[in-house]
């Protein structure tokens, strides 16, 4: 592959995205898998920096990035070399099962990728395939540890162990995880009962009958109702409270998002966060944070729930999505009693936290984290004003570092928002009921935000006439 040179801006060659070359491929693809959740069809050979090319040699400015996966920009050098290394090759050529014959250069390799950013206070990772496996087994170590601080000796009894295979107590206990409304956590079974995002994402699947509380309902902007705000926040901890304290199911943890990503990047501050961790303490409930999302720099912090300035470290941490890897961080408390309880054939992927290295190489050696904030900041400049010009269409900016968000008035006004700025060459993408979501590169700069500016303006210009 030759050297790639970023566009300085968007250039849309079709009238239509998805263009012909796009739905011929599509046409071609949906004989062998549903593909009407796709938007086009990606040429990631010519995808470049901040820009996504389509098979119709659309460039377009990428504020969305496969769904918040891509950190540091398509055909990244460092990631591309990573990607051709010999010790790539070897461990794409010779996967290994990592829980039962760990490759010679694992342990290096953990020190120098997952661990060179492990949250303060959690210093063991347990890797894994996805977000979904990672939230879900972090639920598993919630209930062994769970049943370990509870059973009187180390040795499991003729009853559990004969209940057990039954799916029965006291072998296989009723223990619950405790969610928030609006959240998501992941589409595996003990994932997606904690998810309460959409119902289109539950549907028709048997789930565990665990509680959700509510999530705070913020008011923007802030600064105009903090009162009403704090007196919402302490509502919702007060009823998360009472369902630790009085749920007839036992909790063995909470699991909580640092901004509802699919919910609608819905935030709480700092004080509920914690808040939340002195009642899950006070109460003898593990807090797991999911960070699938908001990991890796995005909010202008590494970890989101860095800003909270916790008395204690959260209890896990899950992570994805920009780290390429996955997991959850954890202490050393939450390893099992026994081998082979949280256990799977893989345990990880070696190719996959190769990448993870030279992505954490590349934020921290070029302080990407710095110029997360700045741009952040400049783009939330632009973003407020245009709320206020154009408030009919635009409200509720919001958000940490890059990892932004506004509201429009209905589904119907965002979907046609996001079509007319893929027009305009900017790819975006929804959340919750009817937000628009900003996550782009960590590489974001200052000139990608006036190349987006320009064209949102344009668009919020042809529809204001509208609406």
């Amino acid at each position: 592959m030759s050297q790639l040179v970023e566009p300085r801006e968007p250039s849309v060659v079709t009238s239509e995205i998805p263009g012909p070359a796009s739905l011929a491929s599509l046409k071609h693809l949906s004989a062998m898998q549903d593909t009407r959740a796709a938007a086009f069809v990606g040429d990631y050979e010519k995808s470049v920096g901040n820009y996504i090319v389509d098979a119709d040699g659309n460039q377009l400015l990428d504020m969305y990035c496969q769904i918040a996966s891509i950190p540091v920009g398509y055909n990244n050098s460092a990631i591309l070399a990573a990607a051709r290394s010999d010790q790539m090759a070897t461990a794409l050529a010779n996967r290994p099962a990592l829980g039962v014959y760990p490759s010679a250069d694992w342990p290096q390799l953990l020190e120098d990728s997952l661990l060179r950013v492990h949250p303060a206070g959690l210093d063991m990772v347990f890797t894994s395939a996805h977000g979904s496996d990672a939230n879900e087994i972090a639920y598993k170590a919630a209930f062994i540890h769970y049943a370990r601080m509870r059973r009187s000796s180390g040795v499991f009894s003729a009853a559990e162990l004969e209940s057990v295979m039954d799916n029965r107590p006291p072998g296989s206990p009723n223990v619950a995880i405790l969610s928030f409304s609006s959240g998501f956590h992941g589409r595996t079974f003990g994932a997606l009962s904690t998810t309460r995002s959409k119902a289109l994402h539950k549907m028709d699947i048997p789930a565990f009958p665990w509680p959700h509380a509510p999530f705070p309902q913020l008011r923007y902007p802030l600064d105009k109702h903090a009162e009403e705000n704090a007196q919402e926040e302490k509502r919702c901890l007060a009823e998360t409270e009472e369902i630790l304290r009085s749920n007839p199911v036992p909790i063995a943890a909470v699991i909580v998002e640092p901004i509802q990503s699919e919910g609608g990047d819905r935030q709480a501050s700092p004080d509920f966060f914690r808040g939340l961790r002195r009642i899950t303490r006070e109460h003898g409930v593990l807090m797991i944070v999911d960070e699938v999302q908001t990991g890796c720099a995005a909010t202008g912090s590494f970890w989101a729930h860095e800003q909270w300035a916790l008395d204690s470290p959260p209890d896990m941490v899950t992570f994805s999505k920009k780290m390429q890897a996955a997991g959850f961080y954890h202490t050393k408390e939450l390893v099992p009693d026994q081998p082979y309880r949280n256990f799977n054939t893989w345990m990880g992927d070696v190719p996959r936290t190769l990448l993870t290295r030279a992505i954490v190489a590349e934020v921290l050696d070029k302080d990407l984290i710095s110029q997360v904030q700045s741009t952040g900041s400049y783009l939330v400049s632009h973003l407020k004003p245009l709320s206020i010009r154009y408030h009919r269409l635009v409200s509720n900016v919001r958000g940490q570092g890059t990892f932004l968000a506004f509201d429009c008035p209905t589904p119907e006004i965002r979907a046609e928002l996001i079509h007319l700025m893929r027009l305009e060459g900017v790819n975006m993408g929804g959340s919750g009921e009817a937000s628009v979501r900003f996550r782009p590169m960590l590489t974001l700069t200052s000139a990608h935000v006036n190349v987006f500016i320009s064209r949102f303006e344009s668009v919020l210009n042809k529809m204001y006439q509208k609406y």
